[in-house]
């Protein structure tokens, strides 16, 4: 935003000064030496007014630019700190499970972590997000990513099966971690989601809560369902060791809160500074000043006035 104002506006008083001084302080010198001088300066007719015009330009230009008028804009820079995320979905025979909306019990748990998942990517509007998707085997669905329209038709067209119908959750884990091992964010984050206990994974729990206790990566773990479909205890162990927490949905509409809750945990950094710029406009009425007192001296000297 642009603002025009003086720097030292009271000044602009000191022309207030200068009319009242034209008005009630004559100059009486001359006229001592020369009686007739009033008679004298009436015959300049205009040429006189054309000087009186250029003083008092002179004067208010002088005046102005010791105000020292200045134009001030001032903005916003907006320092963003995006994290980057690897969504982590399980894609096992066992969310073909109908029932955990209980809007519509006919859609599947695969179909709703879908739609929830989706919501999310779309929120994260100034984060690089990737996903890594299992069943028997884990793999990369997505690679980190900004494209988020790119990435929201990837989980629409993730179908069961694919991978296989058991459930290998450490193989995830360390597929998301490998991916984000690349990344160069200060903060980074894998988002687990699982209705199942690990029964195919060929790397074993220890390696890979070792694994993540020793990596600057926060893990976040869902089990969606019955409590008795998944392993909370191994899922907390997962969250504790990656210093994220653990979660449980029983229903589609607790998976969201979930989903919303670590988005608020998990919010974007803003570093706003305001930064203010000024333009400063003396040097314009300082010229206009100086050429117009040039001029009326000048003139005034070479017409002996």
């Amino acid at each position: 935003m642009n603002q025009f104002s003086f720097e030292y506006p009271l000044l602009l008083l000191v022309i207030l000064l200068f009319v009242v001084c034209a008005k009630f302080c004559k100059e009486r010198s001359r006229a001592i030496f020369f009686p007739h001088i009033n008679a004298l300066m009436k015959k300049g007719g205009k040429n006189m007014a054309w000087l009186e015009w250029m003083k008092w330009i002179g004067i208010v230009s002088a005046v102005i630019a010791l105000a020292s008028p200045v134009i001030t804009k001032s903005y916003t820079n907006s320092k963003k700190e995006g994290r980057d995320i690897v969504l982590i979905v399980d894609s096992s025979d066992s969310m073909r499970q109908r029932g955990f909306d209980l809007n519509d019990p006919w859609r599947t748990k695969f179909d709703v972590v879908k739609e929830v998942v989706g919501d999310f990517i779309e929120k994260r509007k100034n984060d690089r997000i990737g996903m890594v998707t299992f069943a028997d085997i884990a793999f990369i669905a997505s690679p980190l990513t900004f494209e988020k329209k790119f990435l929201t038709d990837i989980t629409k067209m993730q179908k069961m099966g694919i991978a296989g119908k058991r459930t290998a959750i450490n193989d995830a884990v360390v597929q998301a971690y490998n991916l984000l091992s690349k990344s160069k964010a200060k903060s980074k984050i894998a988002i687990l989601l699982t209705d199942g206990v690990d029964n195919m994974s060929k790397i074993p729990f220890e390696d890979v809560k070792n694994l993540i206790a020793g990596r600057d990566i926060k893990l976040y773990t869902i089990g969606i369902g019955d409590e008795r479909d998944y392993n909370g205890a191994y899922l907390k162990a997962l969250a504790d060791a990656g210093h994220g927490q653990a979660y449980g949905a029983s229903d589609a509409s607790s998976l969201e809160k979930i989903y919303e809750e670590i988005d608020k945990l998990e919010a974007t950094k803003i570093d706003d500074k305001k930064i203010v710029q000024h333009t400063y406009l003396y040097i314009y009425p300082l010229f206009v000043a100086i050429f117009a007192l040039l001029l009326f001296i000048y003139f005034r000297n070479s017409r002996g006035i």
